[in-house]
Formats: structure tokens, C-alpha cells, sequence
């Protein structure tokens, strides 16, 4: 479970109701049409601009994106140096019986194509053209968020126009004025709430979590390619750790010293 999400989310929910709550209480700020309005409203206006299929497979994204766990790539950077060592004292074809260890798609593909003879180049050039498609991926869910955070705030607004209009219509009766206003206001601020603090966050934590991933398997191709130019592990594992933070680089490296 992604933790900063949940976190996030439920702390801006609750300090939200908490305010409302001290300035005179929730109730007023509850009106079940104006919300119905404003997320049916973006969610069709959704279905108008996006694939029907695109916008079904965000939910399957959303679910991955707050299940996911964070990569370790130091595991996989031990993993593919111990490869790189069997595979220059054993040979390249005798990798292929460690791929049942590996747990990690991107990589057992590719190494699978290492232990099948595809030449390097060839090869970079499919697994690159795989992170391209995922990447592209990755790029309509981003999409789909950041429109639905653009579509919320309007349907808040056409909420309020209707409701504004529906008052007008009772401006012989003064007492109704002022608590029409307030339901009227009411979708605007469903509208701001839900672009705010869930869809326009939500693209961007797709768009950090895709940026992270990209990088971690190209962490990984760069490794598995130099495994079969059959370069040295140490130089192998420098390669690899040059994608990491320098404060985690020193810890593998201080983890190593102890060992």
C-alpha cells in the first residue's frame, strides 16, 4: 500500500470536515444532488474524450498505484552481478536456469533474450521500445487525471449556475435567499475538493511513479546488457550503482564493508 497516498488523502479529508466541523457543522456542507452533479458530470465528460477502454483500465492503474510497493534496486543489482558472474566462469546459456529466481518481468524477458542469442543491439532496441509503450501507457492515465481535475471545477461552477437560477425563481421569498446561495455554492466547492486533493494529485503521482519505473529498468537493461558483453561484475555493479541516490549508493557501499 502506497503510504503517502492514503496518508495524504485521508489527512486532507479529515482537516477539511475538522474546519468545517469548528466553524458550525458538517451538515450544511452535505448535499448528496450537488455531488452527484458534479462527479457524474465529470466522469461523463470523461467518457466523451477518452476511449471507453482507457478510461476503464485507470481504475486497474489506480488499484496497482495504491497497492504498489517501493522498488528495491539494490536486490536486483546483487541479483544481476551474481548473474554477471556466472555467466563469465559458466557462459552465457548457463543464466537460463536462474530465471525461475528472477522475479521481475522486465528482467527475466530480458534476460531471456540474452540466454536465445539476440545480438545487443537488437536487443536494446526491443526492450526499449517496450519501456517506450509502457511509458506511453502511463502518459493516458496521467491524462485522463489531470482532464478530470480541469472538468470537476466546471461542473462545480454549472452546479452553482443552476442553483443560482432556481434561487431567482424564489426571490419573493426572502428567507430563501440566503440558504439557496449556500446549497448553490455547494457543487463549486465539490468540484475544487475533488480536482484538488484527488484527481490533479493522482496524475502526478502517475507521472512520478512511471519516471521511477522507466529508470529502474533501464537501470536494469543497462545491467543485463552489460552481462553479456561479459564485463566485469565490479564494473557491472559501478554501472549500476550510478543510477542510484548518492546517499544510497553509500549504503550498499557501507553494507558491503560489514559484510
Amino acid at each position: 500500500m502506497d503510504k503517502g497516498t492514503v496518508i495524504g488523502m485521508v489527512a486532507g479529508v479529515s482537516l477539511i470536515s475538522l474546519s468545517m466541523i469548528v466553524g458550525g457543522g458538517i451538515g450544511p456542507f452535505i448535499n448528496l444532488p450537488s455531488f452527484i452533479m458534479v462527479l457524474g458530470g465529470t466522469i461523463a465528460a470523461t467518457l466523451v474524450n477518452f476511449q471507453f477502454e482507457d478510461v476503464i483500465g485507470l481504475l486497474k492503474v489506480t488499484k496497482k498505484l495504491m497497492q504498489a510497493k517501493p522498488i528495491s534496486p539494490q536486490k536486483y543489482i546483487d541479483q544481476i552481478v551474481n548473474i554477471s558472474k556466472k555467466a563469465r566462469t559458466s557462459g552465457l546459456l548457463a543464466i537460463e536456469e536462474d530465471l525461475e529466481k528472477v522475479d521481475e518481468n522486465f528482467m527475466k524477458v530480458t534476460l531471456q533474450h540474452v540466454v536465445n542469442g539476440t545480438e545487443a543491439d537488437e536487443l536494446e532496441k526491443i526492450m526499449q521500445a517496450e519501456l517506450m509503450s509502457m511509458l506511453e501507457r502511463h502518459k493516458r492515465g496521467q491524462k485522463i487525471y489531470l482532464a478530470m481535475g480541469t472538468y470537476a471545477p466546471a461542473f462545480g461552477m454549472v452546479g452553482t449556475l443552476i442553483g443560482l437560477i432556481l434561487m431567482l425563481q424564489n426571490l419573493s421569498d426572502p428567507a430563501s435567499v440566503g440558504p439557496g446561495m449556500a446549497i448553490a455554492m455547494i457543487t463549486t466547492l465539490y468540484g475544487a475538493l475533488l480536482a484538488n486533493l484527488f484527481f490533479i494529485p493522482m496524475s502526478g503521482k502517475l507521472k512520478m511513479r512511471s519516471e521511477q519505473e522507466v529508470q529502474f529498468k533501464e537501470m536494469l537493461l543497462t545491467g543485463i546488457l552489460a552481462v553479456q558483453a561479459e564485463e566485469s561484475p565490479r564494473v557491472i555493479k559501478t554501472k549500476l550503482l550510478s543510477f542510484l541516490p548518492p546517499a544510497d549508493r553509500e549504503v550498499k557501499k557501507s553494507d558491503e564493508s560489514q559484510q
